[in-house]
Protein backbone atom coordinates (compact mmCIF):
# COMPACT_ATOMS: atom_id res chain seq x y z
CA UNK A 1 0.00 0.00 0.00
CA UNK A 2 0.55 3.94 -0.47
CA UNK A 3 0.33 5.33 2.86
CA UNK A 4 -0.25 9.05 1.87
CA UNK A 5 -0.02 10.93 5.89
CA UNK A 6 3.13 11.12 7.92
CA UNK A 7 3.67 12.58 11.51
CA UNK A 8 6.88 13.94 12.35
CA UNK A 9 8.09 14.26 15.72
CA UNK A 10 10.34 17.20 15.96
CA UNK A 11 9.63 19.32 19.12
CA UNK A 12 12.36 17.79 20.96
CA UNK A 13 14.98 20.57 22.59
CA UNK A 14 17.79 19.14 21.10
CA UNK A 15 20.45 19.56 24.49
CA UNK A 16 23.35 17.27 23.36
CA UNK A 17 23.79 19.68 20.32
CA UNK A 18 24.37 22.74 21.80
CA UNK A 19 25.72 25.57 21.60
CA UNK A 20 24.10 25.08 18.08
CA UNK A 21 20.52 24.91 19.45
CA UNK A 22 20.78 27.77 21.85
CA UNK A 23 19.90 29.79 18.86
CA UNK A 24 17.60 27.38 16.51
CA UNK A 25 16.08 24.23 16.77
CA UNK A 26 17.94 20.68 16.31
CA UNK A 27 15.88 19.73 12.79
CA UNK A 28 17.50 23.46 11.44
CA UNK A 29 20.71 22.10 11.79
CA UNK A 30 22.08 21.85 7.94
CA UNK A 31 23.78 18.80 7.03
CA UNK A 32 26.08 19.34 3.73
CA UNK A 33 24.09 22.36 3.33
CA UNK A 34 20.35 21.27 4.35
CA UNK A 35 18.39 21.17 6.95
CA UNK A 36 17.78 17.74 8.47
CA UNK A 37 14.33 18.45 8.54
CA UNK A 38 13.93 18.66 4.97
CA UNK A 39 16.25 15.41 4.28
CA UNK A 40 13.24 14.03 6.55
CA UNK A 41 10.49 15.50 4.11
CA UNK A 42 12.11 14.70 1.10
CA UNK A 43 12.04 11.10 1.53
CA UNK A 44 8.53 11.36 2.90
CA UNK A 45 7.50 13.11 -0.47
CA UNK A 46 9.43 10.39 -2.57
CA UNK A 47 7.48 7.42 -0.61
CA UNK A 48 4.12 9.30 -1.99
CA UNK A 49 3.01 11.17 1.50
CA UNK A 50 1.31 14.24 0.58
CA UNK A 51 0.37 15.54 4.16
CA UNK A 52 1.63 15.33 6.83
CA UNK A 53 1.70 16.39 10.98
CA UNK A 54 4.83 18.08 12.61
CA UNK A 55 5.14 19.13 16.39
CA UNK A 56 7.13 22.25 17.40
CA UNK A 57 8.29 23.26 20.79
CA UNK A 58 11.85 24.46 20.65
CA UNK A 59 11.93 27.71 18.90
CA UNK A 60 9.06 27.07 16.94
CA UNK A 61 8.49 30.26 15.11
CA UNK A 62 11.87 29.55 13.28
CA UNK A 63 10.58 25.94 12.23
CA UNK A 64 6.92 26.98 11.39
CA UNK A 65 9.02 30.08 9.25
CA UNK A 66 11.41 27.04 7.96
CA UNK A 67 7.85 24.69 6.81
CA UNK A 68 5.65 27.06 5.22
CA UNK A 69 8.26 27.29 2.40
CA UNK A 70 7.68 23.28 1.32
CA UNK A 71 5.17 23.46 -1.22
CA UNK A 72 5.29 19.70 -1.87
CA UNK A 73 3.22 18.80 1.21
CA UNK A 74 0.41 19.84 3.32
CA UNK A 75 2.28 20.50 6.48
CA UNK A 76 0.10 21.03 9.67
CA UNK A 77 1.76 21.61 13.07
CA UNK A 78 0.86 20.42 16.08
CA UNK A 79 1.87 23.48 18.83
CA UNK A 80 3.37 21.94 21.74
CA UNK A 81 4.78 25.16 22.69
CA UNK A 82 2.81 25.16 26.14
CA UNK A 83 3.95 21.76 26.93
CA UNK A 84 6.71 19.18 25.67
CA UNK A 85 4.20 15.75 25.26
CA UNK A 86 7.53 13.51 24.48
CA UNK A 87 7.59 11.12 22.17
CA UNK A 88 4.22 9.57 22.84
CA UNK A 89 2.55 12.02 23.68
CA UNK A 90 3.18 14.54 20.89
CA UNK A 91 2.49 11.33 18.48
CA UNK A 92 -0.90 10.85 20.04
CA UNK A 93 -1.63 14.74 19.78
CA UNK A 94 -0.27 15.21 16.05
CA UNK A 95 -2.21 12.14 14.79
CA UNK A 96 -5.37 14.02 15.51
CA UNK A 97 -4.80 16.38 12.60
CA UNK A 98 -4.46 13.38 10.60
CA UNK A 99 -7.32 11.49 8.80
CA UNK A 100 -7.88 7.87 10.72
CA UNK A 101 -5.92 5.22 8.95
CA UNK A 102 -2.17 3.79 7.44
CA UNK A 103 0.47 6.69 8.89
CA UNK A 104 3.85 6.82 8.81
CA UNK A 105 6.14 8.26 11.65
CA UNK A 106 8.85 9.66 11.68
CA UNK A 107 11.66 11.42 14.05
CA UNK A 108 12.96 15.18 12.13
CA UNK A 109 16.92 14.52 12.90
CA UNK A 110 17.24 10.67 11.82
CA UNK A 111 17.36 10.11 8.01
CA UNK A 112 19.30 7.92 5.30
CA UNK A 113 21.10 8.10 2.21
CA UNK A 114 22.37 5.81 -0.61
CA UNK A 115 19.13 3.59 -1.19
CA UNK A 116 19.87 1.44 -4.24
CA UNK A 117 18.17 2.95 -7.69
CA UNK A 118 15.46 1.62 -9.38
CA UNK A 119 13.77 -0.53 -6.24
CA UNK A 120 11.36 0.38 -3.76
CA UNK A 121 12.25 2.89 -0.79
CA UNK A 122 12.77 2.06 2.42
CA UNK A 123 9.37 4.07 2.99
CA UNK A 124 7.98 2.64 0.45
CA UNK A 125 9.03 -1.13 1.40
CA UNK A 126 8.00 -0.12 5.48
CA UNK A 127 4.42 1.30 4.33
CA UNK A 128 4.21 -2.24 1.90
CA UNK A 129 4.98 -4.45 4.79
CA UNK A 130 2.57 -2.93 7.09
CA UNK A 131 0.00 -5.38 7.56
CA UNK A 132 -2.23 -4.59 10.34
CA UNK A 133 -4.21 -7.59 10.62
CA UNK A 134 -0.89 -8.82 11.93
CA UNK A 135 1.22 -6.05 13.13
CA UNK A 136 0.51 -2.80 15.60
CA UNK A 137 3.60 -1.34 13.79
CA UNK A 138 6.14 -2.23 11.12
CA UNK A 139 9.39 -0.38 12.10
CA UNK A 140 11.94 0.04 9.88
CA UNK A 141 15.64 -1.09 11.35
CA UNK A 142 19.07 -0.85 10.27
CA UNK A 143 21.73 -3.25 11.00
CA UNK A 144 25.06 -1.80 13.47
CA UNK A 145 27.65 -1.81 10.59
CA UNK A 146 24.90 0.67 8.33
CA UNK A 147 24.80 3.27 10.85
CA UNK A 148 26.47 6.95 11.27
CA UNK A 149 26.98 8.58 14.41
CA UNK A 150 25.34 5.55 16.20
CA UNK A 151 26.29 4.90 19.72
CA UNK A 152 26.29 1.64 19.33
CA UNK A 153 23.45 0.50 21.66
CA UNK A 154 21.25 -2.41 20.41
CA UNK A 155 17.66 -1.85 20.09
CA UNK A 156 16.21 -5.09 19.03
CA UNK A 157 16.23 -8.53 17.96
CA UNK A 158 15.21 -9.23 14.32
CA UNK A 159 14.43 -12.98 14.10
CA UNK A 160 13.82 -14.51 10.68
CA UNK A 161 9.78 -14.03 10.26
CA UNK A 162 10.15 -10.24 10.98
CA UNK A 163 9.18 -10.15 14.24
CA UNK A 164 11.14 -7.89 16.69
CA UNK A 165 11.88 -8.36 20.41
CA UNK A 166 13.63 -6.19 23.05
CA UNK A 167 17.54 -6.98 22.46
CA UNK A 168 19.25 -9.55 24.90
CA UNK A 169 22.93 -9.78 24.96
CA UNK A 170 23.53 -12.79 22.96
CA UNK A 171 20.55 -12.93 20.60
CA UNK A 172 21.78 -13.51 16.60
CA UNK A 173 20.45 -10.01 14.85
CA UNK A 174 20.64 -7.12 16.83
CA UNK A 175 19.28 -4.05 15.15
CA UNK A 176 18.81 -0.09 15.41
CA UNK A 177 15.54 1.49 15.34
CA UNK A 178 15.91 3.77 12.77
CA UNK A 179 13.29 6.21 13.04
CA UNK A 180 10.53 5.22 10.57
CA UNK A 181 7.27 3.60 11.87
CA UNK A 182 4.13 2.20 9.77
CA UNK A 183 0.82 2.09 11.96
CA UNK A 184 -3.05 2.89 12.27
CA UNK A 185 -3.43 6.03 13.70
CA UNK A 186 -6.00 4.44 15.65
CA UNK A 187 -3.60 2.40 17.45
CA UNK A 188 -2.93 5.01 20.00
CA UNK A 189 -6.80 6.37 20.35
CA UNK A 190 -6.35 4.78 23.92
CA UNK A 191 -3.48 7.06 24.57
CA UNK A 192 -3.22 8.75 28.62
CA UNK A 193 -3.25 12.21 28.29
CA UNK A 194 -0.32 14.62 28.86
CA UNK A 195 3.44 13.77 28.08
CA UNK A 196 4.22 9.77 28.07
CA UNK A 197 7.15 7.73 26.04
CA UNK A 198 6.46 5.91 22.70
CA UNK A 199 8.01 2.95 24.12
CA UNK A 200 4.86 1.74 26.26
CA UNK A 201 3.27 0.98 22.48
CA UNK A 202 6.53 -0.71 21.32
CA UNK A 203 6.34 -2.91 24.80
CA UNK A 204 2.87 -3.74 24.35
CA UNK A 205 3.05 -4.59 20.16
CA UNK A 206 6.03 -7.08 21.44
CA UNK A 207 4.02 -8.49 23.93
CA UNK A 208 1.52 -9.33 21.57
CA UNK A 209 4.07 -10.64 18.73
CA UNK A 210 2.66 -7.54 16.58
CA UNK A 211 6.23 -5.60 16.50
CA UNK A 212 7.61 -5.91 13.15
CA UNK A 213 10.68 -5.23 11.01
CA UNK A 214 11.73 -4.12 8.25
CA UNK A 215 15.89 -3.84 7.16
CA UNK A 216 17.14 -0.53 5.59
CA UNK A 217 18.85 0.09 2.69
CA UNK A 218 21.59 2.36 2.67
CA UNK A 219 23.22 3.99 5.58
CA UNK A 220 21.45 5.57 8.36
CA UNK A 221 22.71 8.58 9.81
CA UNK A 222 21.85 10.56 13.13
CA UNK A 223 23.70 13.61 14.42
CA UNK A 224 23.50 13.73 18.48
CA UNK A 225 26.08 16.36 19.03
CA UNK A 226 28.15 18.91 17.14
CA UNK A 227 30.98 16.83 16.56
CA UNK A 228 28.95 13.93 14.52
CA UNK A 229 28.52 16.59 11.68
CA UNK A 230 31.64 15.90 10.05
CA UNK A 231 31.32 12.27 9.99
CA UNK A 232 27.36 12.70 9.10
CA UNK A 233 28.80 14.79 6.00
CA UNK A 234 31.46 12.49 5.31
CA UNK A 235 28.89 9.42 5.07
CA UNK A 236 26.64 11.65 2.54
CA UNK A 237 29.82 12.48 0.54
CA UNK A 238 30.64 8.88 -0.21
CA UNK A 239 27.16 8.26 -0.87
Amino acid sequence: MTITQAMVLAAGLGTRMRPITDTIPKPLVKIAGKSMIDYVLDLLVEAGVETVSINVHHHADQMVTHLEARRDLEILISDERAELMNSGGGLAKGLKLLTNGPVLVMNADLFWVGEQQDLPTNLQKLAAGFDPARMDMAMLCVDMDRTTGHNGKKDFNFAEDGHLSRYQEGQPHPVVYAGAIAMDSRLLEDAPEGAFNLNIYFDRAIAKNRLYGVMLDGQWITVGTPDAIEDAERTIAAN
